[in-house]
């Protein structure tokens, strides 16, 4: 969904992308890679305006690079 705009389960082209955030408590849409708010992964999702299917992505390099090494 994230490149092709398109659906995976209905094949529809309404795509949603709602961003990842970070914020205190742990609150938001991240993964935690560390002992701090400064090493949390953000994590973006694309939710299908049609069906309401959900994807989630780790955007950039580093964060997945955080989480290799957190994580194996």
């Amino acid at each position: 969904m994230r490149k092709s705009r398109t659906c995976a389960k209905c094949g529809g082209g309404d795509i949603v992308r709602i961003p990842g955030n970070v914020g205190p408590y742990g609150a938001g849409s991240n993964i935690p890679a560390g002992m701090t708010i400064f090493s949390r992964v953000k994590v973006a999702r694309y939710v299908c305006g049609g069906c309401g299917y959900v994807e989630h992505y780790v955007e950039d390099a580093e964060g997945l690079r955080k989480l290799r090494r957190k994580y194996g």
